[in-house]
């Protein structure tokens, strides 16, 4: 690990400023949205804009790679960004929100995009799976470090808005005066949905429904968290736990995944996650069991991800692990899409507690799912299972590409020894 973080620790320091930026504007458009008068219904559909924007750049930002380059793409997308973090206090109406949302996800898909290139060829078959660990706990840390943030201004004015700007603004320095080389970057056509579909059931359903799950964390959390009346440093911390857990949950999850079938684990794993939203909107507004909650959510949904990411890759040969994982951010990003416009309408129709409603419902279809797929066909042998190799919920396609190519690695290099 040490190793991987001398060779890109560049990347990785503007990586998780970077993140730093994106969470708090997260967290900071619910807090503001509330203070502004929007309802729980109109802040989805501007919640949801991020990752329309978000599906788009992941599929232009190769075209625009191959044809002005990375450090052109990478600095232009971070100006549009730095910008459109300004222009958030100075235009306070949910419409224009709306598209800037579009704008912001679009962008940071393609900053992903050519951050993990620049990753993939900053490691080798030994280290990828580790500098894709890395690389994963720079993103939540930054996300964590975003939410104590919150808190250093009054989300009613400018200030806030400023620091999230001046923060993108610096995370490209690192990246572009670095001497890393510029890696190649070769676009694969992805596989159709239906193609993907055969190949693995589970994978294509499980990524649509966590998708949904997602965003109601990424997005929906501190606008939850205002409608039942939290204060900002409990709104602060509520958002934290969903990262919090995903952080200290992953790596237990995903040495199990590669000592038993991966599907009765993810029937478990999503079970429990169901009951952790349930003790949420069983609550009350309870503030210790909303931590609990969400420490139980994030912990175990985002592990979710990573698992049929390495699930999927047990059907899979290795030239077709581009177009499969391109196929899966896309499946993704429409549960995604979906997840807050559905999860504002609950709550604008049943009150705040609903905000869980849709996230429990969502992992007991997984748990279910899960529990027939494995009626339908057996669990692929020992070894011809794939490693299990983290993947952060906000990674494009290439890091779904990489960490499947990882898992493969790392089964060639146990099969050789």
């Amino acid at each position: 690990m040490l190793q991987v973080l001398s060779s890109s620790w560049a990347l990785m320091l503007g990586m998780m400023l970077l993140m730093v930026g994106n969470g708090l504007q997260g967290t900071l458009l619910g807090v503001r949205g509330d203070i502004e008068g929007f309802s729980a219904f109109q802040m989805s559909i501007v919640m949801s804009a991020y990752f329309v924007g978000f599906l788009g750049g992941s599929r232009l930002t190769p075209t625009m790679i191959r044809r002005v380059g990375h450090v052109r793409v990478f600095a232009a997308l971070g100006s549009f960004i730095s910008a459109v973090l300004i222009l958030y206090a100075t235009w306070t109406d949910p419409w224009a929100w709306t598209f800037m949302r579009v704008i912001i996800g679009f962008c940071f898909s393609g900053v992903y995009v050519t951050a993990e290139s620049w990753l993939n060829n900053s490691a080798d078959n030994q280290n990828r799976g580790k500098a894709l660990s890395l690389y994963m706990i720079m993103q939540m840390l930054g996300i964590i470090i975003a939410q104590a943030l919150l808190l250093v201004a009054d989300p009613a004015g400018y200030v806030l808005f400023v620091i999230i700007s001046v923060l993108v603004s610096i995370s490209f320095a690192p990246i572009l005066l670095s001497v890393s080389p510029t890696p190649a970057f070769e676009a694969t056509k992805p596989k159709t949905l239906r193609e993907i579909m055969e190949i693995s059931p589970l994978g294509c359903v499980g990524m649509f429904l966590l998708g949904g799950v997602f965003a109601a964390q990424f997005g929906m959390s501190a606008v939850y968290g205002t409608k039942v009346g939290l204060s900002l440093p409990q709104i602060s911390l509520f958002v934290s736990m969903f990262y919090i857990g995903a952080t200290l949950i992953q790596y237990p999850l995903g040495w199990l995944s590669d000592r038993m079938d991966r599907r009765l684990l993810i029937m478990i794993v999503s079970g429990v996650c169901a009951l952790g939203a349930m003790v949420g909107m069983v609550s009350g507004g309870n503030y210790p069991l909303l931590l609990v909650s969400a420490f139980l959510i994030g912990g175990l949904s985002n592990p979710l991800y990573s698992l049929l990411v390495a699930y999927t890759n047990d059907f899979i040969e290795l030239e077709d692990m581009a177009s499969v994982s391109g196929g899966l951010v896309f499946i993704n990003g429409l549960g995604a899409i979906s997840g807050p416009v559905i999860t504002g309408w609950l709550m604008s129709t049943f009150g705040a507690g609903a905000y869980f409603l849709l996230i429990a419902a969502l992992l007991v279809a997984l748990t279910v799912y899960a529990a027939y797929r494995m009626t339908q066909r057996s669990a692929p042998a020992g070894d011809e299972t794939s490693s299990y190799a983290p993947v952060s919920m906000s990674s494009s396609a290439l890091a779904v590409e990489y960490a499947l190519e990882a898992g493969a690695e790392d089964d060639e290099s146990t099969e050789a020894s």
